[in-house]
């Protein structure tokens, strides 16, 4: 029973979620906007699309799509719009560009430069003295008391 009543809670709160008024009439044209709500992030919730989010920005941005798709706009218009509104953090998947490229790649390298420089200075600590006879014969002296 307790799981009949947990279905049929997230059911209705699903159906709560999509406002029946905001919808397209044509589900062809419905059908592209929830396709492009699930690429567009909350800008309030960051971690959601706008179709998961409750936030009454996301309803606004869901409410936008929905008009730049009615008025004719491909996806990638519409997504384009936004970009050019909000920024490229809208999309939850960005583009690649050099800007992102850029994101992504300087810290890769600073941890590749990072241990480059610690190899070498490991490789010149490593470099051997030249020990005297005297030296040399004092340290196998030492090896041989530690070991036994």
């Amino acid at each position: 029973m307790k799981r009949i009543l947990a279905i049929l809670g997230a059911v209705l709160s699903l159906a709560a979620a999509a406002d029946p008024s905001e919808r397209l009439s044509d589900p062809v044209l419905e059908a592209r906007a929830r396709a492009v709500f699930s690429e567009v992030r909350c800008l309030v919730c960051q971690n959601e699309s706008i179709d998961d989010s409750t936030a009454d920005l996301a309803a606004d941005l869901r409410k936008l799509v929905r008009e730049e798709i009615k008025a004719g706009r491909t996806d990638a218009q519409v997504k384009a719009y936004l970009v050019s509104r909000y920024g490229e953090f809208v999309l939850l998947q960005p583009t690649l560009s050099l800007a992102n490229a850029a994101l992504w790649g300087v810290p890769i390298g600073v941890i590749v430069l990072g241990f480059a420089l610690f190899l070498l200075t490991l490789r010149k600590r490593a470099v051997e003295i030249d020990l005297t006879a005297e030296e040399a014969e004092r340290i196998a002296q030492l090896s041989k008391d530690q070991a036994q």
